[in-house]
């Protein structure tokens, strides 16, 4: 039987060490992990984050104030924000917080996978821990090959760059970047594995439960367009969980102003993750939405109407009909990069919609309006005449639904794919600065700057490792 460490090295991030010449000796601060129920409970990992600083101004829902921009040294953040791919954005991106933690978290589930079998206790408990792991390191891996790599194609994922596969737990590895397409079965063979043995209620609210693995399995298949297999796995997880925060009745009774939904208390979160910890979009200058968000939502959206903020001179530039999120995470809590039961609704509409089951997608649209729309506003949306109207219908419900995490980048980049859904970007930008000529930018849909560049720290650790873009490294 192996035992290891827990050493407390983080806040957010913890770090697993299982050696056998410390087998006699606890380290002062750290904790002896050796039975199957300890494993389990090292699935819990309150804080999880995953920042979207890499590409957040490439989303056509996100903005900049004009201060940040004029004037300014380009850095990362205005090379998205301009659309300008004649930068060597590689040397601007020398480290990446969301990739080292993507595998940090990843080698954390590889140790319990590793290491739970040797453990003592209960079959039923290793088997749980196992699952539980696997589950979220398929989502570790579906976050990093949507980030570094192409969205899934299958005339060419066996051939796309993707990302390393991390199957084992070893801080000294060097793996060899794995293509699009492994990378995608990879993952589906976790979710598969670990699908029998998780629970409909876990533990706690930051272990997976039934409901969030198979939306996991949903979104997986949704990018890849097996809209059978997503249309079953999405009906799956609303069969355990399908409830929809009733911001309707929310707002009648006040709102976060009177009354608080806090984190653990709102019944739609499947995957109590972060971008910024659990104080979720306290940093309201840095969530700035677009004009075409504000103006997408319209004047009668509770989703709007309850949570933002489009006056606060201090925070927004005056006249540019952006807003920002405003309510504080103590006052009521939303999952931005996690998931919740609202975007699997989500999916099951645009099966439907796909399977030109028109009227049926536009219901389950229907229904989520009907606890989001306030009264004045437009409940029921028409059935349109054509599959492309009404894919247009779930895509806008997803940008007002789905805010700021990685939902609409991802969105972009796997609907690009298809002529008929690609979308043009087009930003003008300043509005209000009448000293500066306006200029007008253009993000095209095939463009590389969808694709993130490798941060240049992990390229220099391992020389095996490449580019997924034709931008060259500068060493």
């Amino acid at each position: 039987m192996k035992r290891i460490h827990l050493l407390l090295l983080l806040v957010t991030a913890i770090s697993l060490t299982a050696c056998e010449k410390y087998l006699d000796i606890t380290p002062k601060g750290s904790m002896i992990v050796e039975t199957a129920a300890q494993f389990h409970e090292l699935v819990s990992l309150p804080n999880r984050g995953y920042t979207i600083n890499n590409f957040q101004y490439l989303s056509d829902d996100q903005w900049m104030r004009e201060s940040q921009v004029i004037g300014q040294t380009p850095n990362i953040n205005i090379v998205n924000f301009t659309f300008n791919e004649t930068v060597d954005r590689v040397s601007m991106i020398n480290s990446s917080n969301f990739y080292t933690q993507s595998y940090l978290y990843i080698n954390r589930w590889n140790t319990i996978i590793s290491l739970v079998d040797d453990s003592k206790g209960e079959e039923r408990i290793k088997q749980l821990a196992k699952a539980e792991a696997k589950i979220f390191r398929a989502h570790d891996h579906f976050l990093l090959v949507n980030h570094y790599a192409k969205a899934y194609d299958s005339q060419t994922a066996a051939t796309d760059g993707g990302i390393c596969i991390m199957d084992k737990f070893d801080l000294e590895a060097q793996p060899r970047k794995s293509t699009v397409a492994q990378v995608y079965a990879f993952i589906q063979k976790d979710i598969e594995d670990a699908l029998p043995y998780l629970q409909e209620k876990p533990l706690d609210i930051y272990h997976p439960s039934l409901a969030f693995a198979y939306a996991l399995k949903a979104k997986v298949h949704l990018y890849k367009r097996e809209i059978a297999e997503a249309k079953a796995a999405a009906e799956k997880s609303l069969s355990y969980n399908n409830q929809i925060f009733d911001m309707v009745q929310y707002a009648a009774e006040g709102g976060p102003t009177a009354k608080a939904i806090t984190a653990g208390n709102n019944p739609e979160v499947l995957s109590y993750v972060y971008m910024t910890g659990n104080n979720e979009l306290n940093f309201a200058q840095s969530y700035i939405i677009s004009p075409e968000l504000r103006t997408l939502f319209g004047t009668h959206d509770a989703r709007f109407n309850l949570f933002y903020n489009s006056t606060h001179a201090s925070n927004l530039d005056q006249g540019s009909n952006t807003a920002y999120y405003g309510v504080a995470f103590t006052r009521f809590f939303t999952v931005t990069v996690g998931m919740k039961t609202t975007e699997v609704h989500l999916m099951l509409a645009e099966c439907l919609a796909r399977e030109n089951k028109l009227a049926e997608a536009v219901d389950i649209l229907n229904k989520l309006r009907a606890k989001r729309i306030l009264a004045g506003g437009t409940v029921n949306l028409a059935v349109p005449a054509t599959r492309k109207e009404t894919m247009e219908l779930v895509i806008n419900e997803r940008r007002k639904e789905l805010i700021l995490g990685f939902n609409r980048f991802f969105d972009l980049k796997r609907l690009n794919n298809e002529p008929e859904y690609a979308k043009t970007i087009v930003r003008k930008f300043p509005i209000v600065n009448q000293a500066m000529p306006q200029q007008t930018y253009t993000l095209n849909p095939g463009s590389r700057l969808y694709i993130i560049p490798f941060p240049l720290s992990v390229l220099r650790l391992n020389p095996s490792l490449t580019l997924n873009t034709d931008e060259r490294i500068p060493f």
